[in-house]
């Protein structure tokens, strides 16, 4: 387990990043929950709902015809991940640049405690409340201060 401190600290860069994306990116996400988890966290601007194989290609024809880029946000469950591999393969056919780096830093930081981006918000708190527990910090820096005896 890693110090929810740290945890919080990459996470809130990661919404930063979002938050902070150009006016013409779109992030795609599966479905309403989601759109709604990232408006919890402060996320704005312009949240796509992407689902089945058919609204896949009409969501990269609409992105091109509007001048748009995407950022591929779905969830790392098995279904997110096939999700995933067909945006980036009709985007790539139409053209628009898209950014799918967020997502995998993400899947990487919170994969072990959560499967879905409807879940953020809930890991946000979880990670908040951790970070200011004394009693969840004191033994983190023991945790800590052993690990780097045994170096």
């Amino acid at each position: 387990m890693r110090d929810p401190r740290e945890e919080l600290e990459e996470l809130t860069w990661l919404l930063e990043e979002l938050r902070d994306r150009p006016t013409n990116q779109v992030i795609l996400v599966e479905g309403l929950k989601d759109r709604a988890a990232l408006t919890v966290l402060g996320v704005g601007g312009e949240v796509w709902q992407v689902q089945g194989p058919n609204s896949i290609f009409s969501t990269a024809e609409k992105l091109a015809l509007e001048n748009k880029q995407a950022v591929i946000l779905t969830d790392w469950d098995r279904k997110g991940g096939q999700l995933a591999r067909m945006l980036r393969s009709s985007l790539n056919a139409n053209g628009i640049r898209f950014d799918d780096n967020i997502r995998l830093r993400l899947v990487i930081l919170v994969k072990k405690d959560i499967k879905d981006i409807e879940s953020l918000p809930a890991f946000y708190s979880r990670l908040v409340g951790l970070s200011q527990n004394p009693i969840v910090i004191a033994k983190f820096n023991q945790l800590k201060k052993m690990a780097d005896r045994e170096r």
